[in-house]
């Protein structure tokens, strides 16, 4: 995918998120994350989205911390805060030169290119939160979008030292998405090497599994992201548990 649209998968997302945050109030209870309400979700995402748009902006080469958002917003107050911060990053993403030079955390083409990625993905995920406290059930992940996203997680962020899934014996994991069979997502795989070092993944059947998890590209997203319970899996059953009990980013 090119960074223009995750630019607008960002934009998309997050007035989606807005709009759900406001339909279900301030108080509502997020499912997906216990003990939050919609007020904490905001004040987790907004804070985010400034500082993503900070690094592209100011063009800053090291790591910083995200700022709190303002004390003592009214309900009404704080979602136009997440409003014009989310309008702020989609902004500086469109306005910015393809070869900016500023931090980011994995491997990409470009940096422009990982912060229009990762917070069309951070977006996204929350936005099925939001929904999730609305009640009705969240809306659509497009099988595409829903596949980049695997990548970003498997390839991505169980490739850092922070992932916890380790094993004393090396281990095969294959995760597989599932389709129509003219989908274009129907079995797109991966395979994840688990050893005592953080998990090394790539796309295709490169190796033999000893354990496999499948179903369609947004399930498997949602639940990589522990918004879903994992799919089917079959195959080994303590390779599978060890995923599900440590893979939590």
């Amino acid at each position: 995918m090119e960074t223009a649209e995750f630019v607008e998968i960002l934009d998309r997302e997050g007035r989606s998120l807005a709009a759900a945050a406001e339909e279900a109030g301030m108080d509502a209870g997020v499912p997906p994350c216990p003990g939050w309400r919609i007020r904490d979700l905001i004040e987790h995402i907004g804070p985010i989205h400034r500082w993503a748009a900070g690094f592209v902006a100011e063009q800053f080469t090291s790591p910083r911390p995200a700022g709190p958002p303002p004390p003592g917003l009214d309900d009404a107050a704080l979602l136009s805060w997440y409003r014009e911060g989310h309008r702020q990053l989609v902004d500086t993403l469109s306005s910015a030169a393809p070869d900016v030079a500023c931090w980011h955390f994995m491997p990409a083409p470009t940096p422009l290119a990982f912060w229009a990625r990762r917070q069309a993905h951070e977006t996204a995920v929350h936005r099925v939160d939001a929904e999730a406290a609305r009640g009705g059930g969240p809306g659509v992940v497009p099988a595409g979008f829903a596949l980049d996203g695997i990548d970003e997680i498997l390839c991505g962020f169980h490739a850092r030292a922070k992932s916890r899934v380790r094993s004393d014996e090396p281990r095969v994991l294959r995760v597989r998405a599932t389709g129509t069979g003219d989908d274009a997502a129907d079995g797109v795989v991966w395979t994840v090497r688990l050893s005592q070092e953080p998990p090394v993944a790539e796309r295709g059947a490169t190796a033999e599994p000893d354990a496999e998890i499948s179903g369609p590209a947004a399930e498997l997203y949602l639940a990589l992201w522990n918004r879903l319970p994992l799919p089917r899996g079959s195959g080994d059953a303590a390779t599978l548990r060890l995923w599900r009990e440590n893979s939590a980013v």
